[in-house]
């Protein structure tokens, strides 16, 4: 019995042919590892950065519409409490990023921990899928830009003629010659250097809150002044129920969108095993406080069916005599936006970068600039795209497309921290250059676990001396009971391997119970039978997963897993599991037209993958080693890879 795994050979047996790869994990970054030939990001980012770049790329315009809209059609009165729900399933999610972030401290994000935890073929689509979210929620940010500065300005028609749309007959479209702009200067800000971008994002999104406590505190007063007509209906608190308020809670999520920038930063934080944790926590905290307060402060003052769906804030001020707070609720919009769009365009070649180390993207997008240490090519070529979409296309009918994304992103963090737990994975892959210092550790290992006869090779045995009687003395009666008792317990006992196993199955099972409860309980399309029979066989694997992951030993070796000394996420498997079902219940809610469109571009992602990505994968000869080993093969190789 040897150490060795190869990648191309167990577990997977001739028949699997090319799917092999796909399910082939990379390890995580440790003090031996090192990317020959690549140069690492600059560490400059702490816990003020890491805020500035979490609230910034969170609290984007929408907010200032999307109070109207959602007291309006959803939550009344109770929208504070919408916003309260939906920031806790928001932070479930926060709680698994945070952990993983602190382990896997690499550029790349979901994409990074998913090619870790689960394998490389998920771990493309995550990527894929994010590339299409920021590429998309960059230009849509961009493309509104526009329209709120021309307010500013005094109507949709001042700004500068280089500066408003034109529309442009032979081609059919209108041209947004703002949003490139502003795009191409966010690139440049980015390649300067993270620290300066950061900052430059910083004094943005200072402004932006600003704006937002300007709102609480005028509000509240007038408020104060006019006795909050907004709460004293004869409907209550809650006109549309409960079932209304929670439907809001879905919808005002995708409000809390962005934290998960900060994740995308990973490598260029000082600490990041602190600061990871407090800079995602605190940013997602800022941002829940804010909108319950605005939330409260502007369903107070004008009744929740008077509202403007399109300008509910600067309405509800103009409704008590303030029509100049229009202005600066406008000017929090521009600075939302501006700052939203250096969220989006910041991870994306942080994204490419780590694929392109990985083999699957080319290596033109893994190229760090010396002086900035800065993707600067990966950066350029995400401004480019973005600003070219800016320019040319109204992306607002594809702006759903960048909520999958996110929320696949979303759900493979918190499936990556089950596997983390319970099934870790248990072997270090090596480049073929390592070859030799492998075959010497799996020749030692291999002579000590076939026994070598002691009176040959006595100075590497721990066997008993076969001169001396077998059972000696000892009373043959006791020990037959003893060896009878010890075989019993082995038989009710969980072995490892079993554990594993059951593990496996158990977190595989608990994500078809999800998809299963929550189409079924999505689709009222469905005939009564099948669906009520769909809910409740997903129902009952997800409570059988939930107890049997409860009722099981989580994995030892998850304590050194990664870079430890981290935040560890509470709850679990409870606390993933409900990340895992909110997600997946936002993911199909999502719709058939967005799904369609999805697919397109997933579709083109296997494409890529299969004719370049697969053949070209660092792991594509790489020999795996159990991760026991691994500290001896490297010791023995005398290359230390720090």
């Amino acid at each position: 019995m040897g150490v060795l795994v190869d990648s191309q050979k167990e577990g997977f047996g001739s028949s699997w042919g090319g799917l092999k790869s796909l399910v082939r994990r990379k390890q995580v970054d440790s003090a031996h590892s090192k990317r020959s030939g690549h140069h690492q990001l600059a560490k400059e980012l702490t816990v003020p950065h890491l805020i500035a770049i979490g609230v910034g790329s969170t609290i984007g315009a929408g907010v200032y519409i999307l109070v109207g809209t959602v007291a309006r059609e959803h939550s009344g009165p109770a929208l504070a409490i919408s916003f309260l729900i939906a920031g806790i399933a928001a932070a479930l999610s926060a709680f698994c990023y945070a952990e993983l972030a602190s382990r896997c401290p690499s550029a790349g994000s979901a994409y990074h921990y998913s090619y870790i935890c689960v394998g490389e073929g998920v771990a493309w689509l995550i990527g894929w899928a994010l590339i299409l979210e920021y590429t998309i929620g960059g230009a849509a940010v961009a493309r509104g830009i526009s329209p709120n500065l021309a307010l500013l300005f005094g109507g949709e028609d001042s700004l500068p003629i280089f500066l408003s749309r034109q529309y442009i007959p032979g081609l059919d479209v209108v041209v947004d010659p703002c949003a490139a702009i502003l795009v191409f200067i966010v690139t440049g800000l980015l390649c300067v250097g993270i620290k300066e971008s950061t900052f430059a994002q910083g004094i943005v999104t200072t402004a932006n809150v600003c704006a937002m406590i300007f709102v609480i505190v005028a509000g509240g007063y007038l408020g104060y002044n006019t006795g909050w007509a907004g709460y004293k209906l004869p409907t209550g608190y809650f006109p549309f129920g409960v079932d209304g308020m929670l439907a809001g809670s879905a919808t005002v999520f995708f409000a809390y969108i962005g934290f998960d920038s900060v994740a995308s930063t990973a490598e260029e934080v000082k600490n990041p095993q602190r600061d990871l944790p407090l800079g995602i926590a605190t940013a997602l905290s800022i941002c829940c406080g804010l909108y319950m307060l605005v939330s409260i402060v502007i369903v107070g003052l004008v009744p929740y069916y008077a509202m403007d769906p399109d300008t509910p804030i600067s309405s509800a001020f103009a409704s008590h005599g303030m029509q100049w707070a229009a202005y600066i609720i406008t000017i929090g919009a521009v600075t939302a936006l501006c700052s939203t769009l250096m969220g989006s365009l910041l991870p994306q070649p942080r994204i490419l970068l780590a694929m392109a180390r990985d083999g699957l993207l080319p290596s033109f997008f893994s190229e760090v600039n010396k002086s900035s240490q800065v993707p600067i090519k990966s950066t350029l070529a995400t401004g480019l795209v973005a600003a070219t979409l800016s320019f040319f296309m109204d992306v607002s009918q594809l702006a759903g497309m960048v909520s999958v994304g996110t929320l696949l992103a979303f759900t493979m963090v918190a499936i990556s921290v089950l596997i983390l737990r319970y099934v870790p994975p248990d072997e270090v892959p090596f480049p073929s250059s390592l070859q030799e210092s492998i075959d010497s550790v799996t020749l030692r290992y291999s002579q000590r676990i076939s026994g070598k006869n002691p009176e040959t090779n006595p100075e590497t045995s721990t066997f008993v001396d076969s001169s001396q009687p077998l059972l000696g003395n000892k009373n043959v009666a006791v020990d037959c009971l003893i060896i009878e008792k010890q075989e019993a317990q082995a038989y009710w006992t969980l072995t490892e391997q079993n554990r594993r196993k059951i593990a496996g199955w158990t977190i595989m099972l608990l994500c078809v119970g999800a998809f299963g409860l929550t189409f079924a309980a999505s689709n009222v399309w469905i005939p009564s039978l099948i669906r009520l029979t769909c809910c409740g066989v997903g129902g009952l694997l997800l409570l059988s997963g939930l107890i049997v992951l409860t009722c099981i030993d989580q994995d030892d070796a998850r304590h050194n897993f990664g870079h430890t000394g981290g935040f560890i996420c509470p709850f679990v498997p409870l606390l993933p599991i409900v990340c895992i079902l909110i997600n997946v219940y936002l993911l199909i809610n999502l719709g058939a037209a967005t799904w369609a469109r999805v697919s397109v571009w997933l579709l083109i992602g296997v494409v890529v993958y299969v004719f370049y990505g697969r053949s070209h994968s660092s792991l594509l000869d790489a020999v795996y080693v159990p991760a026991a080993h691994a500290d001896e093969i490297y010791r023995s190789s005398g290359d230390s890879l720090a």
